[in-house]
């Protein structure tokens, strides 16, 4: 029994052992997962939606490194009435900060793109845009704070991006946005 448990012990440390990368490394990462999104100041309760996409890292030496991606993501909000979905291709800018063996706290700027924005009621989808006088900005600007920890080559990463930028003119609502993903690092 304790061979078996020192065998355990020494697989799970060579899992780790290659989690981060070295000092001058680039890395692409693609990745998918899970939105839980809302609009602040809103009535709307909190909307489940897809996340996908890619980052790159250089890793600048052992404790810290930078990353930039382009991620798309399901946003938005949903109520009684029906859901508001806001589409977006989000532009993450990071700074990692290993604070322990494959575990990175993450914080940066988050440029955002709209995609699309919709309202679904009654089974009809419409486009706000089309619709409405005060658009949707096709611009918006958050902060990622988040957490990730790499086992082998797997990364685990969740985030909140904390909307900065007013969805529309003349309402304070803003985006805010939980997001868990998985993702894989291939050395480039």
């Amino acid at each position: 029994m304790k061979k078996f448990m020192m065998m355990v012990a020494m697989a799970f440390a060579t899992l780790t052992a290659s989690a981060q990368a070295e000092a001058g490394t680039v890395s692409l990462k693609p990745l998918v997962g899970i939105t839980v999104a809302n609009i602040t100041d809103g009535n709307g309760d909190a909307k489940v939606g897809l996340a996908a996409g890619a980052e790159l890292e250089y890793q600048m030496n052992e404790t810290f490194a930078l990353s930039v991606g382009a991620l798309y993501s399901m946003q938005g909000s949903k109520a009684e009435a029906g859901k508001l979905n806001l589409d977006y291709i989000n532009i993450p800018i990071l700074a990692n900060a290993y604070i322990a063996k494959g575990l990175a706290v993450k914080v940066g700027v988050q440029p955002a793109f709209k995609v699309s924005s919709k309202i679904k009621a009654g089974g009809v989808e419409v486009d706000v845009d089309k619709v409405n006088d005060n658009d949707i900005k096709s611009f918006d600007l958050s902060i990622p704070l988040g957490l990730s920890y790499e086992i082998s080559d797997f990364v685990i990463d969740a985030r909140y991006n904390w909307g900065v930028t007013k969805l529309m003119d003349g309402y304070d609502s803003k985006n805010s946005v939980f997001q868990f993903t998985v993702g894989y690092k291939f050395a480039l």
